[in-house]
This record gives structure tokens, C-alpha cells and sequence, in this order.
């Protein structure tokens, strides 16, 4: 064997099963960065967007959704897996985009084009009827033992176009990233773990990368998903995503300001106790005096 052809071999990165679009093509809604996501995980065809709050992860998926189906001559099913009370919400955000959601609670629901319905409800759907599946708030993939972990990955194993899409994978629960790579069909979590890591110390529930391996490791996350917490970040000149500056103001409700002696544990949470009506009647007090916006 090729010295060069082995080396080869041992890269461990997803080969793309997926179709290339002109990105100019997708929803003139959408933020270039947007846009370049949803082009990319099209072009993957299975992969996962690890993107912060606010940053468009529903705009996205229904996006991703509406290519399939629109590739398909209009023919096909996806079906997107959300949490309860996310449907409507879902729907919602379709009918802004110009996109037609429906929402479903069985098999029998289910037409061409995006369908979606809540976790809870997955037994009742057959998922070899979808050309793609999506995963909202794929951080449910978390529990390495759950019954709908497992349901999920097993179910939808032979589905071609996969997506998985939260603002929450912790980077250092490995668990969690290999679900959401045996999900993709990358590579089960057994072999992630076997491939990468060592068992740290005798906690069979501890891992840890080896120390020549951390560097591959990221390169194969990144050959099928993408982590964004600001589109800055990554050479997009965009506003809106930069949290104003953060102003503290303290407000003492019950006396003169504490004392500098140290307190004691016990001393503190007496304190906060005490001052615990108070503190709610002042809070009240600012929103009820206001015309803005709270959050308490």
C-alpha cells in the first residue's frame, strides 16, 4: 500500500451526500452568513448547526427544509422534530419567511413538503415515508441513554438529508457530540470515543481527549458542523448581533449599605431571606412606574 494513500485513509471526515446551490438562490430574507450556512449543510447532507440564540436557527432549518423538498421537483416530505409549544412558533416564523409549515400529529397529517410535530409524538410517524428530518433543539440527543435518543437515531438512520440544530452543545460534553455525530452518520458515539479519547482516571463517565489527538478531532467535528456564537467571528460584517454594554445598578432596599465585616454562609442567606419582600415590592415598583419593556 501507498505510504500517501494510507495516510489518506486515516482522515476521518463525512463525505458531502448532499447538492450544491447558488446561495444567491436562497431566501433574500435570510443574512449572508445565514445564507452560507444553509448552503453549506445542503451541500453536506447531513450536519448540524451549532448556532447562539438569535441567530437564526428556525430561519435556517426551514430554509434547508424548503431546498429539499423544492430539489425533490416538490415531491418530497421533511419533517422537522421540535419541543412542545415550538410548533406554532415555528409555523409562525415559516409564514414570515414565506414558507408553509404543517404542523402534524400523526402519519396521516403528514403531505409533501415541511411538516413538523413535537417530540412526544414521534412513535406515531413512520420515518421512512422522509426524504430529510430535522432536529430542533437537537440538545435532546444529550441523554446517551434515552429512550428518545435512541429512538430518534435508530428511526431515522437510512433518512438521506439530516440536520440538527441548538444553541446549546456544551464543547466539552463529549457524550452530547457524539450523539449528534451517530445521528449524521458520521461515526457512532462508541467509536468517537474509542477513536479520540481515554478514559480519565477510573470514572468510566470521565473522558478526555488524547493529547495528539485534540487537534484532528476538531478538524473532523468541523468537516460536519459549524459552531457560530457572533457571525463577526467568522469575517461577516453584520450589526445587530453585539449585546449593548451591561450596567449594574445596586439598590439597597432594606437599611444602610451592608456592613464591610465578613458574614458568615448562614448570615447571607438569613439576609436574603429577610429581604426578600422588599426586594420583589421595589422591582415591582420600577416596572409599574414604566412604559418600557422588562424582563424580571
Amino acid at each position: 500500500m501507498d505510504y500517501e494513500y494510507f495516510l489518506k485513509n486515516k482522515r476521518f471526515v463525512l463525505e458531502s451526500s448532499g447538492f450544491d446551490i447558488d446561495k444567491n438562490t436562497l431566501n433574500p430574507h435570510l443574512y449572508d452568513f445565514q445564507k452560507d450556512i444553509v448552503r453549506w449543510a445542503l451541500a453536506k447532507g447531513r450536519a448540524c448547526i451549532f448556532a447562539d440564540c438569535g441567530l437564526g436557527k428556525t430561519a435556517m432549518q426551514l430554509s434547508w427544509s424548503y431546498q429539499i423538498y423544492k430539489h425533490s421537483d416538490f415531491k418530497s416530505k421533511i419533517l422537522i422534530l421540535a419541543p412542545l409549544s415550538v410548533c406554532e412558533q415555528t409555523k409562525r416564523e415559516g409564514d414570515k419567511f414565506g414558507y408553509e409549515v404543517n404542523i402534524c400529529e400523526s402519519q396521516e397529517d403528514v403531505k409533501p413538503g415541511i411538516n413538523i410535530t413535537n417530540y412526544e409524538k414521534l412513535e406515531k410517524f413512520v420515518a421512512s415515508e422522509f426524504e430529510a428530518v430535522v432536529l430542533d433543539e437537537s440538545s435532546i440527543l444529550k441523554s446517551f441513554t434515552g429512550k428518545v435518543r435512541t429512538a430518534i437515531i435508530d428511526n431515522f438512520i437510512n433518512v438521506p438529508y439530516k440536520l440538527a440544530c441548538t444553541a446549546t452543545p456544551a464543547p466539552n460534553d463529549y457524550m452530547e457530540l457524539g450523539n449528534h455525530a451517530e445521528f449524521c452518520g458520521v461515526m457512532t458515539r462508541s467509536e468517537m470515543l474509542s477513536m479520540f479519547f481515554v478514559h480519565d482516571g477510573g470514572e468510566t463517565s470521565k473522558w478526555r481527549l488524547k493529547g495528539h489527538a485534540e487537534d484532528v478531532f476538531w478538524q473532523w467535528m468541523a468537516s460536519w458542523c459549524v459552531f457560530v456564537d457572533n457571525p463577526r467571528n467568522l469575517g461577516y460584517e453584520i450589526g445587530g448581533f453585539d449585546l449593548p454594554a451591561l450596567h449594574i445598578n445596586e439598590i439597597i432596599v432594606d437599611g444602610e449599605r451592608p456592613t464591610e465585616d465578613k458574614l458568615s454562609l448562614t448570615e447571607r442567606r438569613e439576609a436574603r431571606k429577610e429581604s426578600l419582600k422588599l426586594r420583589c415590592e421595589k422591582a415591582a415598583e420600577f416596572v409599574n412606574n414604566s412604559d418600557e419593556q422588562w424582563l424580571v
